[in-house]
């Protein structure tokens, strides 16, 4: 990932990785899935000296987009409007009741959030000057996306895959099959080489999930 720089910034009690992604040549970036803990990300925001112009949600639980309309107003309010990009609307549900999230696992602060442009399979999203497609990848949510960058093989997979493990589906909105369908027919045909951040834990490359995952790898039938 020559070009583009990543801080990762765990938030909430959950420990969710809230992504600051940038062009180092430009410092202009994004801020993807910042679940909470809104100041801790300024200070790194500030830190790394980046213009954020977008806000990116891969999906729509409260570790994920629990800070997003605080952040977009304290970011707007320094300067020009800072839009919130995705997900998918099926997640809609989910962030029409992120206050009701916060109420269930005692955090505050929560507030529900209207993105400025839901996403959908087949679009492109800006980082930093750089093309990254989304892709809809549901089962862990409905409308759950990735973000994927052909030129800097590079993925943003918020919940879908983790090292050594996938996004959980036990709710009932989850689905099981999808999310497995979502990750052979979807993220593996990307590319062994491809590297990504995903929402908990460390990253991985495809090609190390699809060779040892135990529960979505070639030895899982």
């Amino acid at each position: 990932m020559p070009d583009l720089k990543a801080a990762i910034v765990p938030v909430t009690p959950f420990q969710q990785n809230c992504a600051i992604v940038w062009d180092e040549a430009t410092k202009r970036g994004v801020v993807v899935d910042p679940g909470g803990d809104v100041e801790r990300i300024r200070e790194a925001i500030a830190g790394q000296g980046v213009k954020v112009e977008r806000i990116l949600l891969t999906h729509g639980h409260i570790a994920h987009a629990g800070g997003a309309a605080a952040l977009r107003e304290g970011l707007s309010a320094e300067g020009a409007p800072v839009p919130i990009e995705g997900p998918d609307e099926r997640d809609r549900f989910l962030l029409d009741g992120l206050e009701r999230q916060g109420q269930a696992y005692g955090i505050a602060g929560v507030r529900n959030v209207l993105p400025d442009r839901w996403l959908a399979q087949g679009d492109a999203v800006d980082i930093g000057g750089h093309a990254f497609q989304v892709l809809h990848c549901p089962g862990h949510t409905p409308g759950h996306l990735v973000f994927f960058s052909e030129a800097q093989r590079f993925a943003l997979v918020g919940d879908v895959l983790f090292k050594g493990s996938v996004g959980r589906t036990a709710f009932p909105y989850g689905d099981g099959a999808a999310l497995i369908r979502s990750i052979r027919e979807k993220l593996f045909p990307l590319g062994d080489d491809v590297a990504f951040l995903c929402g908990h834990g460390p990253g991985s490359t495809l090609g190390s999930e699809r060779r040892t995952n135990p529960y979505a790898g070639e030895g899982v039938r």
